[in-house]
């Protein structure tokens, strides 16, 4: 990296530093006025709720932030993760170990989102129109597969992870710690992960330096498609089912809680850390709301409201510089 480069890293990592410390102090202060509000926000059996509620967002939040870093979105995720509860359930119904059903799920993820960059590189579709197209396909080939109906998971292990703790830490929460550390370091301090900033930088530029952008490209949207996966196999360890229509909706909390969390829809900027905080801070207010008898439509304006309100201020950020 040249010395340019450096320079002109450092500010950056200052700012993603200051805004995650941003982010972090808006968190504390939501459940401090919440803990004062409230009777049950601080309440052990609500906390445990509360991080269990926004840690499956948190996850998929971190593999749309890869995408959305490249320039692009991913409207799918939603799907792939109600897609994935039927496979996993399928399988672990079929007498397959748990290990390897959940294995095979995974790599399900995969295959879906290497088809998403298969679509953008060499067909040459926008990501919004291939995701967009993958969401409905896998919510009708779900219902197929299932004949519209639910399929119920016969193995109690496998549910009962979803819903124990660690020292006194959900397990979910723990999935989040385990997909947020490698994800930070994938992104943060390595070569691929300065190949997604790049891309979503300047991609011909990106390529006349010798980045492989269509490698990247299809690397940013299968780490998505496998994240979506991952966050199917916990939701169906958790709902105790697999049905194609659940996750309704979460591709845009997903892509909510990383724009809140700093990630910008033009491109080229966002973190690993911002995502999980906005996940959280969502998931804050939805639990909020609920205990203070605040309409549930009401959630979905203030969720609009936000991303509104960072979107524009992301964009005078960018024709500031």
């Amino acid at each position: 990296m040249s010395t340019e480069a450096i320079a002109a890293e450092k500010p950056k990592r200052n700012y993603n530093a200051l805004f995650g410390l941003t982010l972090l102090a808006l968190l504390v202060l939501l459940w401090i006025i919440l803990s004062v509000s409230t009777q049950s926000f601080a309440s052990a059996n609500n906390i445990s709720n509360l991080l269990r509620q926004g840690s499956m967002i948190a996850i998929l939040a971190v593999g749309q932030t890869f995408v959305i870093i490249t320039g692009g979105i991913d409207l799918s995720v939603g799907a792939v993760v109600g897609f994935a509860t039927v496979i996993a359930a399928m399988l672990i119904n079929a007498g397959v170990p748990v290990f390897l059903a959940i294995l095979i799920t995974l790599l399900v993820g995969v295959a879906i989102g290497m088809f998403h960059g298969f679509g953008i590189v060499k067909m040459g579709l926008p990501p919004f129109i291939i995701t967009l197209a993958t969401l409905t396909s896998l919510r009708g080939i779900g219902l197929l597969m299932t004949n519209g109906n639910s399929i119920s998971i016969n193995n109690d292990a496998f549910q009962e992870f979803s819903r124990n703790s660690f020292v006194g830490v959900p397990n979910l929460f723990w999935m989040v710690i385990l997909v947020g550390i490698p994800a930070y370091i994938f992104l943060h301090h390595s070569r691929w992960g300065r190949y997604l900033f790049s891309v979503g930088s300047n991609a011909e530029a990106s390529r006349l330096s010798g980045v492989n952008v269509q490698r990247t490209i299809y690397m940013a949207y299968t780490l998505s498609g496998l994240c979506a996966a991952f966050v199917g196999v916990l939701l169906a360890s958790r709902i105790g089912i697999g049905n194609p229509t659940q996750a309704e909706g979460w591709e845009l909390q997903a892509i909510a809680s990383s724009v809140i969390g700093g990630t910008s829809l033009f491109g080229a900027v966002g973190s690993v850390h911002g995502p999980l905080l906005g996940a959280f801070i969502l998931a804050t207010i939805n639990n909020g709301a609920n205990l203070l008898n605040v309409n549930a439509f009401w959630q979905r304006i203030i969720t609009g409201a936000l991303i509104i309100i960072i979107v524009y201020f992301d964009g005078l950020r960018r024709r500031g510089k």
